[in-house]
C-alpha cells in the first residue's frame, strides 16, 4: 500500500514538473527576447542603473525572505499532517496575509530612509541620471511591496501542487513583460522611468490574477472564516500563538535569508561601487541568463519541495531522506545538460543575444551558472531543514557562513581584484555551507551522510567530469559561427545524456525512464 502510495506521489511529481517545463519553454525564449529588447532600449548605463537600484530594494527583502519560507513551510506542512485541520489552514493564512502587509510597511518605510541615503549619496550613478534613478527606486519599492503581499497566495497554489494554474498565471506574466519590452521602445518619457512604471502594472495585475484564483479554489484563501453553524471561527489564543510559531521561525530563518540576498544584491553594490554601472549592466545581463536556466531546476524543485515536506509531516523519514537524494542529484543534471553548451559557446551565446555586449558579462555568465550548479546540490537539503521546524542552530551555522560573502568579496576588490573574484568568493562558500548542512541534518533529520555522499556528491561529481573534458578538447578546433555551436551543443548534450545515464542514475530511475519509453 506504501509502495504504491509512494510510486502516485513520484507520478504526481513527474506530472507537475513536465507542466511546469512546457510553461518554462515558452518562458525561456520569452524572457531571453526581452532582456535583448529592453537592454537595446535603455542601454547599457540606465540598464545597470535599473539593476542596480533594484539591488538596493531587494536587500530589504532579507525580512520578507524569511517570513516566505515560513508560510510555505507551515502551509504545507499542515498539508501533510495526518489531522491535517481546514480552520488551522485558514488560520495560517491569515496570519500570513497579516505579517506580510506590515512587513511590506515597513520595509518600504526603511527603504525611503536608508535607501535614499544610499542612493543619493554612496552609489556610482552616472551624471544627469539621479533623478531617474529615484524614479526607479520608488516604482521598484512599490513593485516589491505588491509581490510581498501576493506571496501567501503563491504558497498556498504550491501547498496544493495546483501547478496547472501556477503554469498558467506565470506564461500570463512572461508575456506581460513581453508587451512591456515593446512598449518600451515607444516610451512618451524618460525610457528608464517608463520601464519601472510599466513593471508595477505587471506586478498588480499579476497580483490580482493570484488572489482571484486562490479565492475561488481554496477556501482558507477567503476572505469570510465560519465555522459550518455561521458563527465566526477565529479563535484569539489559537491565532496568537499561531502567529507566534511563525514569527519565532521566520526570525530564525531570517538569518539564512539575509545572507542569500546580501550574498546576491550586496554583490551588485559592491560591483557598482568599485567597478561602475556598465559593469552592473554585465552582472544583470548574466542574471538573466542564468535565472532562465535555473528556472528549470526550479520547477523541478516546485514539484518536489511540497512533497518533501508532507512526507516530512506524516512521518515517512526513509521516502523523505530518498526525495532528498533524487532531487539533489536531478537538480544538478538538469543544469549540467543546460549549462555545459552555454559554458563552451558563451560569447558566441552573448553575441547573437545582445545587441552589446557588456565587459565581463562571459565571465560573470560562466561563473554564475557553476554557481548555480552547486548550489542545486543544496537546494533539497534547505527544503528538509525547513521542514524540521527545528531551525535555529542551523540558521546560525549556515547563515554565519553565507554572510561572509561580502566582507570578502570587499576585502578584494578593495585591493584591485576582478570583479569576478564575487562570484568566486560564492561558490567556494556555497561548497563549504553545503558540508555544514549535511552535518547539521544528520542530527536534525537523521540524514545519512555517507549515502549522500555516495549517492549525490561522489555521482555528480564523477558524472560532470567525464562529461566536459572531451567538450574542451574539442572546442578549440570547431569552425565559428553556427555550425560550431550546433555541433559543440550536440556534442556537450550528448556525452551529459550518455554519463548520466551510464553512472548518474540509479538503478530503479533507470527501469522507470525504460518503462515510460515502452509505453510510448
Amino acid at each position: 500500500m506504501g509502495s504504491d502510495r509512494n510510486i502516485d506521489r513520484q507520478k504526481l511529481i513527474a506530472r507537475n514538473t513536465m507542466l511546469l517545463y512546457c510553461r518554462m519553454l515558452l518562458l525561456l525564449f520569452v524572457g531571453l527576447y526581452t532582456s535583448r529588447v529592453v537592454l537595446g532600449a535603455l542601454g547599457i548605463d540606465d540598464y545597470g542603473i535599473y539593476n542596480a537600484v533594484g539591488g538596493v530594494v531587494s536587500i530589504f527583502a532579507v525580512v520578507s525572505a524569511a517570513l516566505t519560507s515560513a508560510i510555505s513551510r507551515f502551509l504545507t506542512f499542515e498539508l501533510g499532517k495526518p489531522d491535517s485541520s481546514a480552520r488551522r489552514l485558514r488560520l495560517i493564512f491569515r496570519n500570513s496575509m497579516k505579517i506580510q502587509t506590515m512587513m511590506a510597511g515597513v520595509i518600504i518605510l526603511l527603504a525611503e530612509t536608508v535607501g535614499l541615503w544610499y542612493l543619493n549619496t554612496r552609489m556610482n550613478i552616472p551624471d544627469g541620471r539621479l533623478t531617474a534613478a529615484n524614479w526607479v527606486l520608488q516604482f521598484s519599492l512599490l513593485t516589491f511591496a505588491i509581490n510581498l503581499i501576493s506571496i501567501p497566495f503563491n504558497a498556498a497554489i504550491i501547498a496544493h501542487e495546483k501547478m496547472k494554474a501556477f503554469a498558467y498565471i506565470g506564461v500570463f506574466e512572461g508575456m506581460a513583460k513581453l508587451a512591456v519590452a515593446f512598449l518600451l521602445l515607444v516610451a512618451p518619457t524618460d525610457r528608464l522611468i517608463f520601464y519601472a512604471a510599466l513593471m508595477c502594472a505587471v506586478a498588480l495585475l499579476v497580483r490580482m490574477t493570484y488572489g482571484i484564483y486562490c479565492r475561488k479554489s481554496f477556501e482558507e484563501c477567503r476572505r469570510t472564516v465560519e465555522n459550518s453553524d455561521g458563527t465566526p471561527s477565529d479563535n484569539t489564543e489559537t491565532t496568537g500563538s499561531l502567529l507566534r510559531q511563525m514569527l519565532s521561525f521566520a526570525g530564525w530563518n531570517f538569518i539564512g535569508a539575509s545572507s542569500a540576498v546580501l550574498r546576491d544584491h550586496g554583490g551588485n553594490l559592491l560591483i557598482n561601487a568599485f567597478c561602475g554601472t556598465a559593469v552592473n549592466a554585465a552582472r544583470g545581463v548574466t542574471i538573466q541568463l542564468s535565472s532562465t536556466v535555473q528556472a528549470f531546476v526550479s520547477n523541478f524543485m516546485t514539484a518536489l519541495n511540497p512533497q518533501i515536506t508532507k512526507s516530512y509531516a506524516a512521518g515517512d523519514i526513509e521516502y523523505t531522506e530518498r526525495l532528498v537524494f533524487k532531487g539533489a542529484r536531478l537538480s544538478f543534471f538538469l543544469l549540467m545538460i543546460l549549462s555545459f553548451p552555454l559554458m563552451m559557446n558563451m560569447d558566441f551565446v552573448l553575441s547573437v543575444w545582445l545587441k552589446e555586449v557588456p565587459p565581463h558579462a562571459s565571465e560573470f555568465a560562466i561563473l554564475t551558472l557553476i554557481f548555480a550548479m552547486s548550489e542545486s546540490l543544496s537546494n533539497p537539503l534547505i527544503t528538509l531543514q525547513l521542514a524540521t521546524g527545528d531551525i535555529k542552530k542551523y540558521q546560525i551555522t549556515v547563515g554565519g557562513l553565507q554572510l561572509l560573502n561580502v566582507p570578502i568579496s570587499w576585502a578584494l576588490l578593495a585591493r584591485g581584484t576582478d570583479p569576478e573574484c564575487v562570484l568566486m568568493v560564492a561558490i567556494a562558500l556555497s561548497q563549504i555551507c553545503l558540508f555544514a548542512r549535511l552535518a547539521l541534518l544528520r542530527s536534525m533529520a537523521g540524514l545519512d551522510i555517507r549515502t549522500y555522499l555516495k549517492s549525490v556528491y561522489v555521482r555528480v561529481l564523477m558524472t560532470a567530469g567525464l562529461s566536459i573534458w572531451i567538450p574542451i578538447l574539442t572546442q578549440p578546433h570547431l569552425p565559428q559561427g553556427w555550425g560550431g555551436f550546433v555541433t559543440s551543443c550536440a556534442i556537450c548534450v550528448a556525452l551529459c545524456c550518455t554519463w548520466i545515464w551510464v553512472y548518474g542514475l540509479e538503478n530503479d530511475e533507470k527501469a522507470l525512464i525504460e518503462e515510460k519509453i515502452h509505453r510510448r
